[in-house]
C-alpha cells in the first residue's frame, strides 16, 4: 500500500506542476503585456521590463497554487477512478479516509511552498517592486522623453514632445504649468535639450526659439514673452513621485502581530489591518490543502455514471468559491474591529468541515442510498449465478 501510496501522490504532483505552470504563464503573461505598454510608453529599457516582471512572479504563483493543486487533485482522482485503479483499491477494502491519505500529503507539500511564498518571498518581492517603481517615478529624464504623446508627469503639468531626432533634440516642445492657481504658463519651443547642470546633476529642459504665455486668472490678462532661449528646472517634475506610503503586505509577519507606531506612520493604515494581513498568513498555507481534500472528497460521493461526475465537480466548485465568498465577506469586519480575527479562520475551517463532512458520507452513505438488500427466498439473476 506503501507503494500505491507514491503512486498516487506522483500522479498528483506531476498534474500540480503541470496546471501551475500553465496558469501561472497565463496570469503571468497577462499582467507583464499591461506593464510592457506602459513601461515601453514611458521610455523605459527592456531590462527594466524583465526585472520588474520577474519581481510580480512570486504573488502570481501566490494567486495560482491553490487553484492548480484543486484541479490537479480533481484531474488526477477522476482519471484513476475512470482507469478503476481507485476501484479496485476501494473494492480491497480501502475506506475514503484511507485513500485520502496520499492526496492529504500532496496537501501538505504545496501548503509548505505557500507558507514560504507568503511568509517569505512575496513580502521580499513587494519591497523590491515598491524601490525598483519609486526610482523609474524618480527618473523625471525617462518620463517626460516620450514624443507625440501628452504627459503628465505630475498634477497641473503637461507635457508634449513633437520628435526627438537621433542626436537627442527635441522639436516641437510645449509645456503648461498650471500647479499655481493663480497664474498658469504655458511654454511653447521649436528645440529643446535635456542638459545636466550644477554638481548635483539636476536635469534642466533649455528650449531654444519660443515663447512663454502666462495667463493671470484673478485680473484675467495674458502676456506673451519671446525668448531665444529659456532654462526650466524639470526636476520640479518629480512631484509626488517617489517611495510614498508603504504597504502593508511589505511588513515580515512578525511585526504584523506587533505593529509599531512607525509602521502604522509609514502606512497611514490601523491596527486592524495588520493583525488582519497576519492571521491571514497563517490560514493561507493551508489554502491548497482544503482545496484538494474537496475535491478529492467531492469525487469520492456517488458511484460510477454514465454521465461522468459533473455533478461532483459542480459541488467542489461551489464549495471552493464559498470558501472565497466567506473569506471577502469576513475581511471588511476582521479590519475594522481588532477582537474580531477569528472570523478570518472561520471560512477555511468551513471548507475543512465540508471536506471532511464529504469524506464521511463516502464512507458511510446514508441508508436510502444504499441498493436495497436481496429479498428472502428470490433467485439470483441469470448473469449472477455462478
Amino acid at each position: 500500500m506503501k507503494r500505491f501510496d507514491r503512486y498516487v501522490l506522483s500522479q498528483l504532483l506531476l498534474l500540480f506542476g503541470f496546471f501551475a505552470l500553465i496558469l501561472v504563464s497565463i496570469y503571468w503573461i497577462n499582467r507583464a503585456v499591461i506593464l510592457f505598454d506602459q513601461l515601453i510608453a514611458d521610455g523605459q529599457s527592456a531590462g527594466t521590463f524583465l526585472a520588474l516582471s520577474l519581481l510580480t512572479l512570486p504573488n502570481v504563483i501566490r494567486m495560482v497554487l491553490p487553484i492548480a493543486a484543486f484541479v490537479a487533485t480533481v484531474y488526477a482522482v477522476n482519471r484513476l477512478t475512470v482507469e478503476s485503479e481507485l476501484v479496485v483499491a476501494q473494492a480491497s477494502g480501502l475506506s475514503p479516509w484511507r485513500l485520502a491519505r496520499p492526496v492529504v500529503a500532496f496537501g501538505l507539500i504545496a501548503s509548505a511552498l505557500m507558507g514560504v511564498l507568503v511568509h517569505v518571498l512575496v513580502p521580499q518581492s513587494r519591497i523590491a517592486l515598491a524601490e525598483r517603481e519609486a526610482e523609474i517615478e524618480a527618473n523625471v529624464t525617462a518620463r517626460i522623453l516620450s514624443e507625440g504623446r501628452f504627459l503628465h508627469p505630475t498634477g497641473g503639468v503637461t507635457f508634449y514632445i513633437r520628435e526627438i531626432t537621433p542626436q537627442g533634440v527635441l522639436q516641437g516642445v510645449f509645456l503648461s504649468d498650471a500647479r499655481d492657481p493663480g497664474t498658469r504658463t504655458t511654454y511653447m519651443a521649436a528645440e529643446g535639450y535635456i542638459v545636466r547642470e550644477g554638481e548635483s546633476g539636476q536635469p534642466t529642459l533649455l528650449m531654444l526659439d519660443g515663447s512663454a504665455q502666462t495667463y493671470e486668472v484673478s485680473a484675467q490678462r495674458l502676456s506673451t514673452t519671446v525668448f531665444d532661449s529659456f532654462s526650466y528646472d524639470v526636476a520640479d517634475l518629480a512631484g509626488d513621485a517617489g517611495r510614498g506610503r508603504r504597504d502593508v503586505r511589505e511588513y515580515p509577519t512578525h511585526v504584523l502581530f506587533a505593529p509599531s507606531a512607525q509602521a502604522l506612520a509609514e502606512t497611514g493604515d490601523e491596527v486592524g489591518d495588520f493583525l488582519y494581513e497576519a492571521h491571514l498568513r497563517v490560514v493561507q498555507p493551508f489554502t491548497p490543502l482544503i482545496a484538494a481534500l474537496v475535491g478529492f472528497a467531492a469525487l469520492r460521493l456517488g458511484g460510477y455514471s454514465r454521465f461522468g461526475v459533473w455533478k461532483q465537480i459542480g459541488l467542489a466548485v461551489g464549495v471552493i468559491i464559498l470558501v472565497q465568498v466567506g473569506e471577502n465577506a469576513v475581511a471588511d469586519a476582521a479590519r475594522r474591529d481588532t477582537d474580531l480575527w477569528p472570523l478570518i479562520y472561520a471560512p477555511f475551517l468551513g471548507g475543512l468541515a465540508a471536506a471532511l463532512t464529504m469524506l464521511l458520507l463516502a464512507a458511510h452513505p446514508p441508508v436510502r442510498l444504499r441498493p436495497p438488500p436481496p429479498e428472502p427466498g428470490s433467485e439470483p439473476a441469470a448473469g449472477a449465478r455462478a
